[in-house]
């Protein structure tokens, strides 16, 4: 199931290859931060050396200048970029030879290096970096920058040239991989509008800068309500919190000029734990409810008029471009392919997933019941902020496990060498620290030099930046900001994992949650997938949406092996492993709960697909949330995972809009590889491991990853594999 938040790669050199890939979405968050001065900006980039813009130099062929990061470059450096995309593209039109993967797919996929460091910087700038300056920069330029690339994509010439190659690629000598290049870029030109009429591209080109400014106005409005706290005045009402959380929660008050107070934040890092160990159940309904509402308030932040203009604009645009419904078109280049694959799998598992939340509730209803009875609170019914809480009583209970005993043996630090070390043993990836020596967008960001255990050979440098703060969105997501190709010359890859974990107070170190390891290591599994690519074409990087997911859920299996945590979860101040025991109760509790994670993030998979599988736009979302959820059976302990007018994965972009069902797809391929390392010889197998590295890591989407996975493991994926690991019937 998803950890906090999904990764971000936007290489270029895959949008000009007309096989876009987003693997993410992208929000901006806001600090108070002044800009650097406009006019010394100005300046610069009008000497013709805007740094945003410039090829990057320095070791391991060149690394982002983010010490040189200013918002007010990007303009100038956009506007350069779009010439120079524009002045190559317009090349490959002028070619008077007739057409061929030679003069007209290379060079396409070879264009845009300029905008492909712009875009890497740019992304940074508003995840990891923003501020009210980059807000309005990015309102103002992402309209502009996709009316540009769909007009570039919609040049009748341009796609002239590529049907000439498409229609003889069986009598030109191509290979497998270029016959795919071609039948593929072809197909996505078609199905994004190329044999539309003038009149309606240029309705396209409006909807989709229409859209992408709808997309801008959401995340500035969700983070207009994720920069709100709930402020406590009173020290007695976080009893149950951990004294490391308080106290970043009065840094945070004092940050806010509230000192003596505690400040919690309206995103998930600082609600979850609320809702888990606060004793004060007035403090985490408040909590919960802010935390639930975003977006739905009612006020300037409110999302639900924006969101259905984009579902309007969504629906026409599926239409004009020839599909029944936009979950259609968004699925047409996925391995589900239709709606009706992606629910039919999610059904299996609904309804074993509603019923062992019944069971989860009627156990801790017996828990607040017995302690209503003995006079130690008042008689309760289980309501949806108190399900975390109690059932950590139920797990306390029954496994006799408390998070408490897990934290103080969970160091961030300590954790982030056992991750390196198990892609060592498993993939031969080496890491190498080189904090200090080249550049960083934050003082915390650690960077490693990545290279080959047997040759030595560098394979790129990998940036981890783990803590929250102002100015980084929420959630936890990976992202490239140089990918490896070897068309054009080999490339070594650059590689960031961005999480959101609270930082220890100064000389402590920083322990994280069971929940926080694991995503610790499932972003780290989209950075070996990509550290491991090696492809010719850029064109055949992007894998599919439902694909994704797949090499991140693998890797949270090794958190739990035996060996990562014999040498890696060691008590923080005693350097003592996690005792046996304990690693039992937690292996024995391993299934437990997963009625409640299974349906909180199903049902925004679910209602996501029935939102877009639709041909009458949803107009009021509230409704059709309540009314969904109402029909599908949603219990009432649970909220979704991401209610609709918070829900980012959806509305921030296109990313994973009729598509949030992937993680699904994707850990029900998960579930049944770790099976076939367990099938072999255990999780270390060598065999299994070299199978999964070169027939799925590697190779990108050099063939159908569906093709891919039958070669890897001789048949499809088998549900239920997930079904056993979730704890639910198989039958």
């Amino acid at each position: 199931m998803p950890r906090a938040a999904q990764p971000f790669v936007r290489p270029l050199s895959i949008l000009l290859a007309s096989t876009a890939m987003m693997v993410g979405y992208s929000q901006m968050t806001a600090i108070a931060a002044e800009p650097t001065s406009a006019e010394a900006s100005a300046a610069t980039a009008r000497s013709g050396e805007n740094p945003m813009a410039a090829p990057w130099t320095g070791p391991y062929e060149g690394v982002p200048p983010w010490d040189k990061m200013d918002p007010e470059l990007f303009p100038d450096a956009f506007t350069n970029g779009m010439a120079e995309v524009k002045a190559q593209v317009q090349a490959v039109i002028d070619n008077p030879a007739e057409p061929t993967f030679e003069n007209t797919h290379v060079p396409m996929q070879l264009a845009g290096d300029t905008m492909e460091r712009v875009y890497a910087l740019w992304g940074v700038q508003t995840s990891n970096k923003s501020n009210d300056r980059v807000e309005d920069i990015d309102a103002e330029w992402s309209p502009k920058l996709t009316t540009f690339f769909t007009e570039l994509f919609l040049e009748p010439k341009l796609f002239a040239r590529y049907k000439a190659v498409y229609d003889k690629r069986h009598s030109s000598g191509l290979d497998a991989q270029q016959i795919r290049i071609v039948e593929r870029s072809y197909d996505e030109m078609v199905r994004d509008g190329a044999n539309l009429s003038p009149a309606d591209k240029a309705k396209l080109v409006d909807m989709n800068a229409k859209l992408e400014g709808l997309f801008s106005a959401f995340s500035s409005k969700l983070l207009g309500d994720e920069k709100l706290y709930t402020f406590v005045t009173d020290k007695t009402e976080l009893a149950g919190l951990e004294p490391s959380f308080i106290a970043s929660l009065a840094a945070a008050a004092e940050a806010n000029g509230k000192p003596g107070q505690w400040a919690i934040k309206n995103t998930r890092s600082s609600a979850q734990p609320v809702l888990q160990s606060a004793t004060n159940r007035s403090l985490r309904e408040k909590v919960w409810r802010a935390f639930v509402s975003r977006g739905d308030n009612g006020g300037a932040n409110d999302t639900n008029a924006t969101i259905a203009e984009i579902l309007k604009l969504r629906q026409q645009r599926a239409e004009l471009l020839g599909f029944p419904t936009h979950a259609h078109y968004r699925m047409a280049d996925t391995m589900a392919k239709t709606p009706e694959n992606a629910m039919g799998l999610m059904m299996k598992v609904w309804p074993a997933a509603v019923a062992r939340v019944k069971e989860e509730v009627a156990d801790m209803q017996a828990i607040a019941d017995a302690e209503a009875k003995a006079g130690n609170g008042p008689k309760i019914t289980i309501e949806p902020w108190d399900y975390r809480f109690y059932a950590e009583k139920v797990r306390k209970a029954k496994y006799d496990l408390d998070e408490s005993e897990v934290k103080p043996y969970l160091q961030l630090d300590k954790l982030v060498d056992g991750m390196f070390w198990s892609a060592g043993q498993l993939y031969d990836l080496g890491f190498r620290e080189n904090t200090g020596t080249i550049p960083v967008f934050d003082p915390k960001v650690r960077t490693f030099e990545v290279y080959n255990l047997k040759t030595n050979e560098n394979v790129g440098v990998f940036y981890l930046d783990n803590f929250a703060r102002d100015g980084k969105r929420s959630g936890a997501w990976m992202t490239t900001y140089r990918s490896q190709q070897t068309l054009g010359g080999e490339r070594n890859v650059l590689a960031s994992n961005n999480n959101n974990f609270t930082e220890a107070a100064k000389g402590q170190p920083t322990l994280i949650s069971l929940d926080d390891a694991t995503t610790l290591f499932h972003e780290f599994g989209h950075g070996i997938h990509y550290l491991l690519q090696h492809i010719t074409y850029p064109a055949l990087a992007g894998v599919p949406r439902d694909f994704v997911e797949y090499p991140s859920q693998v890797n949270e299996n090794w958190l739990m092996t035996p060996e990562v945590l014999s040498k890696y979860a060691t008590h923080y101040k005693t350097g003592a492993p996690m005792p046996q025991a304990l690693v039992d109760k937690i292996l024995a509790s391993n299934k437990f709960n997963q009625g409640f994670e299974t349906v909180e993030y199903l049902a925004s998979a679910i209602v996501d697909m029935k939102l877009h599988d639709r041909k009458v736009p949803v107009t009021d979302v509230d409704k059709f949330e309540r009314e969904t959820l109402t029909e599908m059976g949603m219990p009432k302990e649970i909220v979704m995972r991401h209610r609709l007018p918070q829900f980012g994965h959806l509305f921030s972009s296109d990313a994973y809009s009729a598509g949030y069902y992937s993680y699904l797809w994707s850990e029900t391929m998960d579930a049944d590889t770790w099976a076939a390392f367990m099938e072999a010889g255990g999780p270390w197998d060598r065999a299994v491991a070299d199978k999964f590295r070169t027939i799925l890591l590697m190779t990108g989407n050099e063939t159908d990853r569906a093709e891919a996975y039958r070669a890897f493991r001789g048949r499809d994926p088998d549900v239920s594999a997930l079904l056993k690991k979730r704890g639910f019937p198989t039958e």
